[in-house]
């Protein structure tokens, strides 16, 4: 009979990671989000790089990668937010000792990443010329679509690695997450230069970097896993029973969390859009570097809601609802005020991160641009945590529906509304755009931190109440 989550295994034995999972809430946090955090500032710092390497080719090559940037958010974001779904099923059956039925929603997982990856891969190669059109690359249609083909040539690695991410993260296990992650940006980073400029490839060295990079930690994440053998979690045919409630489980947290970054990416389309409109292709270069800087800001906010999945994933699986209360309040108390920091900091380094992405006399006049971009952003920071580890609370207790509802309110109402309004109705143009993503943002997270709250408050009320068994 297959595990349904609840239910306790015949295996025995812990790890380290798993006896710091099931345990106090805030040191789990603390000790699992700091290598996610490391981990996740060199991917970042590969995308910065990146981006320094492909401003040297000039400003349509840094558009060009700015149009295909949504699309390919659009298949992590499928990736990630699967693998959130993976995280959240296989963290409740830890909590709840269901080790077989860990093990079995593990393969499961691995098996939906290929199927995925087999469907996915030619349909993003064939598109990635048409889209860059619809998207209004114009000029930089040709250097748009040959970064694309390129880049999603690695479809199944993707896959692949985000999913063994999230395999290891809901068993505790983040130092090595962090050393694959890694890995994979220093290598990037290596091949960078070497293949755009040593090689002659141009843009499309850039994505050739990423493929390459993926799949050399895709060969390390399989030696781990079928070779040493020594995961808390087992993924091999004996553990294996196909099971279709197994699916669903993964699939009602992993949907609606793919779906936000769809959000994102619709977002990001939009912004864009709004952009081309108002200042044209240099305004989409300014948003998409800026942004890169923004996302390597909001780094350890990503690292710490990455840990509160797993964290309440499992203690909701054990039922230990006091858990989540004091897990979101840590987190979101602990994200402010490292946002407050990172606000300041930013603020004062402003021009020199622009010089950055500014070195060479084909870009040197977006600088202005990016400095004004990254002063407001400013002012974004702080109200991300509320909003992310809310997210995370409802993505850890199996909830992913609501924390969709959240994003959808946050993206595609406040933020989307918000840059229109600024920018055309009320004349503000470029400037207002940034301003509406920051006014967006406040409200999206004050509406996602009373949700949790409340969410919370019910369960705890419903566990004390004399009438639950």
């Amino acid at each position: 009979m297959q595990n349904t989550g609840q239910e306790p295994s015949e295996r025995t034995g812990t790890t380290e990671g798993v006896a710091l999972l099931t345990g106090d809430p805030k040191r789990a946090i603390l000790k699992l989000s700091i290598p996610m955090i490391a981990a996740m500032l060199l991917m970042s710092t590969y995308n910065l790089v990146d981006a320094i390497w492909v401003a040297g080719l000039g400003s349509d090559a840094l558009a060009a990668v700015g149009f295909m940037t949504p699309v390919f958010m659009i298949l992590m974001g499928l990736s990630v937010g699967l693998g959130a779904g993976v995280t959240s099923a296989i963290a409740r059956r830890i909590g709840a000792g269901n080790r077989e039925g860990a093990d079995n929603t593990a393969v499961h997982a691995i098996l939906l990443s290929l199927a995925l990856s087999a469907a996915l891969t030619l349909p993003l190669i064939l598109l990635a010329g048409p889209v860059a059109v619809l998207l209004g690359a114009g000029d930089t249609t040709g250097l748009a679509t040959v970064y694309g083909q390129t880049l999603f040539t690695g479809t199944v690695f993707v896959l692949f690695t985000n999913i063994a991410y999230a395999i290891l993260r809901a068993e505790g296990d983040m130092k090595r997450t962090m050393y694959a992650m890694g890995a994979s940006s220093i290598i990037n980073i290596v091949l960078d230069p070497i293949l755009i400029y040593g090689a002659g490839m141009g843009i499309a060295g850039a994505a050739l970097a990423t493929v390459i990079s993926i799949a050399l930690v895709s060969v390390v994440i399989l030696f781990w896993f079928f070779v040493r053998k020594d995961t808390y979690v087992s993924l091999s045919r004996r553990v294996f029973s196909p099971d279709l409630s197994t699916i669903i489980d993964i699939l009602k947290v992993g949907l609606p969390a793919s779906l936000e970054f769809f959000l994102m990416s619709a977002l990001a389309i939009i912004i864009n859009s709004l952009l081309v409109g108002i200042s044209g292709t240099d305004a989409v270069a300014i948003y998409t570097t800026g942004w890169r800087v923004v996302m390597f800001a909001i780094i350890p906010f990503v690292g710490i809601s990455t840990a509160v999945v797993s964290v309440c994933g499992a203690a909701y699986g054990a039922r230990k609802y006091e858990h989540l209360k004091t897990a979101h309040t840590f987190s979101v108390g602990l994200g402010m005020v490292i946002a407050i920091a990172m606000s300041a900091i930013t603020w004062l380094i402003a021009p020199q991160i622009a010089l950055i992405f500014t070195y060479s006399p084909e870009s040197a006049h977006l600088a202005p641009g990016i400095v004004v971009f990254l002063q407001i952003m400013c002012f974004f920071y702080p109200f991300v945590p509320p909003g992310i580890m809310s997210g995370s609370i409802f993505q850890g207790t199996g909830k992913g529906t609501t924390s969709l509802a959240i994003s959808v309110l946050r993206n595609l109402l406040f933020i989307a509304l918000f840059t229109w309004v600024l920018a055309i109705p009320m004349g503000m143009g470029e400037a207002g755009v940034w301003w509406g993503i920051v006014a967006g943002d406040i409200l999206g997270g004050i509406v996602g931190y009373l949700w949790a709250r409340l969410y919370i408050a019910r369960l705890i009320a419903t566990a004390n109440s004399p009438h639950t068994p």
